[in-house]
């Protein structure tokens, strides 16, 4: 079997195989709810062979979006669409996981279609509201962008809690893994990335003062989430320029996250000072695996490697080489849903082995709907019911 169909078992989860889907917004939501459109976009993973699907970035709070378009947790009212998607994924044999986010100084911008930059008048026309968002500092993240309220303690503790009511609301999904982004230039790397915090208080100058904050996230989430499920955070392992953050800051960090409970580092780069993964970095195939390496061979953690991973071959490579434990697979996936099955088609012939389950599913999911008409004919409540563990 190749290492990338064999299973993985992180606390007291199993990953059937190492390929996940990797977090990626379609800025497609109306007040942060998840709807039919989430639920066929991420169930076709699901049914396309990768071992977890982890949901887009979603917001902890109504300011902690990027776009008017993102998913949110910040309200009980947005359990019951994310429930039913984590049902799918856990019914179509997948780990279910969700990435939670805030953005920072990044927040209430314009969806990628329409510039990807500060929100227009012809956005607010078109019905886009604009919130008041926060930063480490009052400066804004670029020229032309709003300028965030420099967040104090109490600040802090609540965005610190609303992190962890989602990570609450995220377990009542169903969810069996949780991502933290502190990546891409958003909320929790714009406190650790030198470039962005400039602080002279307890949370900011050197790395300990820097990192303070998103270790008290992560602690508390890490409290607040059950022990036997996985916590994965994803970083930008480096700014790719000068005066940034960098990798012998991320292999520091990556050390006290293990040491509080982070069981995976999703390593990723760049989005200090521009786009999400803009950075100075040769952007080849697999650009982003030797950061993985370097922090899972120096901290002695488990990492997630991505960045422009497109075969079979060279996903294998990367976890025989041990430069990572699990593979995320973003844009390829993108074009072919399927990918998780033929990678492993073309490695050992998994593919039927994989084909011989999706009977199974589609008869669980048909008697679902025969008992929710049959309760319908009766005049009485569906029992829906849930997918066994």
């Amino acid at each position: 079997m190749s290492r990338l169909s064999s299973p993985i078992r992180i606390r007291d989860v199993t990953f059937p195989n190492r390929a996940v889907l990797s977090p990626m917004c379609q800025y497609s939501a109306s007040d942060g709810y998840a709807d039919d459109r989430h639920l066929v976009h991420l169930g076709r993973f699901a049914l396309g062979g990768f071992g977890a699907i982890v949901v887009e970035a979603t917001a902890v709070s109504p300011e902690g979006r990027i776009t008017n378009g993102c998913l949110g947790l910040w309200s009980d009212r947005h359990v019951a669409g994310l429930e039913r998607i984590a049902g799918f994924i856990q019914a179509s044999g997948a780990v279910p996981a969700i990435q939670l986010g805030h953005a920072g100084p990044k927040a209430s911008i314009q969806r990628p279609w329409d510039g990807n930059g500060p929100l227009s008048q012809s956005d607010i026309e078109r019905g886009d509201q604009v919130w008041d968002v926060v930063g480490p500092t009052d400066a804004p993240f670029d020229r032309g962008w709003l300028v965030p309220a420099r967040l104090d303690r109490s600040g802090m503790t609540r965005v610190r809690d609303d992190f962890v009511s989602a990570a609450e609301r995220a377990l009542a999904c169903g969810f069996k893994a949780l991502e933290l982004h502190a990546a891409h230039g958003y909320l929790l790397h714009s406190f650790l990335s030198p470039f962005s915090n400039t602080r002279s208080d307890d949370y900011g100058g050197s790395i300990e003062g820097r990192w303070r904050f998103p270790l008290e996230v992560m602690t508390a989430v890490r409290a607040a989430w059950p022990a036997g499920l996985p916590l994965f955070v994803r970083i930008s392992a480096s700014d790719g320029f000068e005066g940034g953050w960098t990798l012998p800051d991320s292999i520091a960090l990556a050390r006290r996250m293990k040491a509080i409970g982070v069981d995976v580092v999703d390593c990723s780069s760049g989005g200090i000072n521009g786009p999400a993964t803009a950075s100075r970095l040769p952007r080849a195939p697999g650009f982003q695996l030797p950061f993985a390496e370097a922090i899972r061979r120096e901290a002695g953690v488990m990492t997630m490697g991505v960045g422009l991973i497109r075969t079979a071959r060279q996903a294998e490579d990367a976890l025989r080489d041990e430069k990572a434990d699990l593979i995320a697979i973003g844009r390829e996936a993108l074009a072919d849903p399927n990918w998780a099955l033929r990678a492993m088609d073309e490695l050992d012939g998994a593919t039927d082995r994989a084909f011989q389950r999706w009977p199974q599913q589609t008869g669980w999911w048909l008697a679902q709907r025969e008992r929710s008409l049959a309760a319908s004919r009766q005049g009485s409540e569906p029992q829906t019911g849930k997918a066994d563990d």
